[in-house]
């Protein structure tokens, strides 16, 4: 009898998980902002070259444009491959890249603003995300967090560039 009690609490766990996911909103909006010791034109140019400096990126290649915008796909750590395209591209200031694969249980835009700062740029990066799985949508929010990407995309940044990178609302 006592072996019933795992699945069950299990079986309860995920239900809970389930309904407090649906509850929470599907959309959400993320922000942080770092300095970095580079020029905002630089800062610009390494974002839009090729992404082999970030950690979370074990392959990348262009794709055709489409509707007039270009595209890219990039595959994680998990060997996913995602479709990437900029919707918006005002070098050195502002940079805008969206999830093109509408599949997806995630989806959304990053939006870059660089700015001038003292001895440098400051970057801020600004998620407008979406969520559509109820399970992943509670981990999003509870477990891994909306800025986690971010804060780690500023690491590799700074790696990168070599700058200690302190992140700030």
């Amino acid at each position: 009898m006592k072996w019933l009690w795992l699945p069950g609490g299990i079986l309860i766990l995920m239900i809970l998980v389930g309904a407090v996911g649906a509850m929470l909103p599907v959309r959400h909006h993320a922000t942080r902002r770092a300095r970095f010791r580079q020029s905002p034109q630089a800062l610009y140019s390494i974002l839009a070259g090729p992404p082999d400096w970030r950690s979370d990126v074990k392959g990348f290649g262009p794709l055709p444009d489409r509707d007039g915008r270009k595209q890219w796909w990039e595959q994680d750590g998990h060997g996913q491959k995602i479709r990437f395209e900029l919707v918006e591209d005002s070098p050195p200031a502002r940079r805008a890249v969206r999830i093109a694969d509408r599949n997806l249980p995630f989806g959304g835009t990053w939006t870059f603003e660089i700015s001038p700062a003292p001895e440098g740029a400051d970057l801020r990066i600004t998620e407008d995300g979406e969520v559509r799985n109820v399970f992943f949508r509670f981990v999003s929010r509870f477990v891994i967090g909306h800025t986690r990407s971010i804060e780690s995309f500023f690491k590799d940044l700074g790696a990168k560039t070599g700058d200690r990178v302190a992140t700030e609302a």
